[in-house]
C-alpha cells in the first residue's frame, strides 16, 4: 500500500480531472474569426496573451492600426494558465545574472519588475477589469531549517537591488495566520494575487472594443522579413511594417529564440471550493499568495471562491523545445501530496482540476526583450521565468513606444547578450540532467520535514 494510504484517491483524482484549456479560463462567448485573405496593418502582433493584448492596446492608444494573430483564443496560452501572482523583484533566481550583468543594469531591471505591479495596478482601474486582485502582497516562504539562510541571503541582495520585503520570523508568521507547514519567510509589500484568466480576458475585451482586430484560431505558419513583413496563416496573410512575437514559450517554434529561451513546462492544481470550517481550519485572513524556497518553488493561494490552487513543485522540458498539450500526470501527483502535506486539515477535500503550461525560461533568468531583422523591425519578449503577469504586461508600454520610434527608459536596461542555449540532444540531456538534480534536492527537503528533522 501507498505510504499516503486512504489519501491515495484524492492524489489520483488530480490526474483524472486535467483541463486541456487550464483552470482559469473557458472558452469565450465571442469567438473572433480566423484570418481570411490579405489584410495590411501598421503593426502585426503574434499572440493574444499579457504581453500581445497589452503591446496592442498600447500601440492603438499611440494611434496604430493593430492586427493580432492567435493560434487559439485570447489568453489560451500561458497567461491563462499561470498562479496568478503580481509579483516584482524578490524571488528572482539573482546567482543566474549577477556576475553576467552590471550591478547598475540588473538594479534598473529590478526596479522594472516592481514597476510592472503599478502598471497592472493603474491598467485595472483604466480598463474597468474585475480581476479579483487582492493586494494583500506575497510572502517567501521556507518549510525546513536548511532554507533559511539562502532564504534570508536572497532577500536581503532583493532589497539591496530595489525590491522591498521584510523577513518574518516563526512568531511573525504566526501572528499573521499564515499556516503552520510555513515556517518562517520574507513579505513583500506590493503585487498581490489575481485571476488571470478575467485579466487576460479583460485586455481581450478592451482591445476588441478598441478597435484591435484580433483573428482567432489563426496559428502563423510562417512570416518573411523586409521592409514589409508578411505574416502567413493557413488562409490569409497580414502585411505589416513592424512584428511583433509575442508568443513567450512557442516562439522557438517560429522559428525565433530558439538560441534564447527554453520552453518548461509547468503544472497545477485546484481544490473544489473550501468549506467555512475548512477555511477556518487554515487561519489565513490576508489570504496572501505564498511561494517556498525550494528550487522548484511551490506556490500556494487561495482564489476569490475559496478554492486552493497550487503550481509548479516540478518542471518539464521537451525535446526539441517542443510545446506539446498533455496530461502532466506525475506533476499533478506531486502536487496533490504537497496539497496534503502542506495543509493535514484538508485531508477530506477534492482536487476540482489540473493543468499544464509553458513558460519560456532563459539560462540568466532575465527578460528577453528586443529586435532583430535587417529593418530591426521584428519585436519580441519572453523569458518571463515565472514573473510575467506584471513584466509582460509592462513590456507592451516599452515595444509600443519602440515601435513608435521612442525609446522607453526601462528599454536599454533589458538589453544583455542572453546565454545562448544548447543544440540537441545536449540540451535535452542538460535540462533533465539539471531538472532532475533540481528535483531531488527539493524531494530530499521534504522527507526531512517529514521526518521532522
Amino acid at each position: 500500500m501507498s505510504k499516503y494510504g486512504k489519501l491515495e484517491a484524492g492524489i489520483s483524482r488530480a490526474a483524472e480531472v486535467y483541463r486541456p484549456i487550464g483552470g482559469w479560463i473557458e472558452r469565450p462567448s465571442d469567438p473572433q474569426p480566423a484570418l481570411e485573405g490579405e489584410v495590411h496593418a501598421d503593426v502585426v502582433i503574434v499572440g493574444a496573451g499579457f504581453a500581445g493584448l497589452s503591446t496592442a492596446l498600447e500601440l492603438n492608444a499611440r494611434g496604430a492600426k493593430v492586427v493580432v494573430l492567435e493560434k487559439e483564443f485570447g489568453g489560451f496560452g500561458a497567461s491563462g494558465r499561470n498562479a496568478g501572482y503580481l509579483a516584482g523583484g524578490q524571488g528572482l533566481d539573482y546567482h543566474l545574472f549577477m556576475k553576467r550583468v552590471s550591478r547598475e543594469q540588473v538594479s534598473k531591471i529590478i526596479h522594472y519588475f516592481e514597476d510592472g505591479v503599478r502598471y497592472v495596478e493603474r491598467k485595472l482601474e483604466e480598463y474597468g477589469i474585475d480581476c479579483d486582485y487582492l493586494q494583500s502582497g506575497l510572502i517567501r516562504a521556507g518549510i525546513h531549517e536548511s532554507q533559511r539562510k539562502s532564504l534570508r541571503d536572497n532577500m536581503k541582495l532583493g532589497i539591496e537591488l530595489g525590491a522591498p520585503a521584510r523577513y518574518l520570523d516563526e512568531a511573525e508568521m504566526r501572528a499573521r495566520g499564515i499556516p503552520p507547514a510555513f515556517r518562517f519567510g520574507y513579505a513583500t509589500p506590493g503585487g498581490g494575487t489575481l485571476h488571470p484568466g478575467k485579466y487576460v480576458s479583460g485586455l481581450r475585451r478592451v482591445a476588441i472594443a478598441a478597435g484591435v482586430k484580433l483573428y482567432e484560431n489563426s496559428p502563423v505558419q510562417s512570416f518573411t522579413q523586409g521592409a514589409t513583413i508578411i505574416c502567413r496563416t493557413d488562409r490569409g496573410a497580414v502585411h505589416a511594417p513592424s512584428l511583433v512575437l509575442a508568443s513567450n514559450a512557442y516562439t522557438p517554434q517560429l522559428g525565433l529564440l530558439r538560441d534564447k529561451v527554453v520552453p518548461l513546462r509547468v503544472g497545477a492544481i485546484e481544490t473544489e471550493p473550501l468549506s467555512a470550517e475548512q477555511l477556518a481550519s487554515l487561519d489565513w485572513p490576508n489570504r496572501e499568495g505564498l511561494t517556498t524556497q525550494h528550487l522548484v518553488m511551490e506556490s500556494h493561494r487561495l482564489t476569490a471562491h475559496n478554492s486552493l490552487i497550487i503550481t509548479t513543485k516540478r518542471l518539464g522540458y521537451n525535446y526539441g523545445s517542443s510545446t506539446p498539450g498533455f496530461q502532466d500526470k506525475p506533476t499533478y501527483r506531486e502536487l496533490a501530496i504537497a496539497l496534503y502535506e502542506r495543509f493535514p486539515t484538508l485531508r477530506d477535500v477534492s482536487i476540482r482540476s489540473s493543468w499544464s503550461g509553458f513558460i519560456s525560461f532563459a539560462y540568466d533568468g532575465l527578460p528577453v526583450v528586443g529586435e532583430t531583422g535587417e529593418h530591426r523591425n521584428i519585436h519580441y519578449t519572453a523569458g518571463c521565468s515565472g514573473h510575467g503577469v506584471g513584466t509582460q504586461s509592462f513590456v507592451g508600454e516599452l515595444l509600443a513606444e519602440r515601435i513608435m520610434g521612442e525609446t522607453h527608459p526601462y528599454y536599454p536596461a533589458l538589453q544583455h547578450k542572453t546565454p545562448s542555449t544548447l543544440p540537441e540532444p545536449l540540451q535535452w540531456v542538460v535540462m533533465k540532467s539539471l531538472l532532475g538534480g533540481a528535483h531531488i534536492m527539493d524531494e530530499r527537503v521534504n522527507r526531512r520535514v517529514r521526518r521532522g528533522g
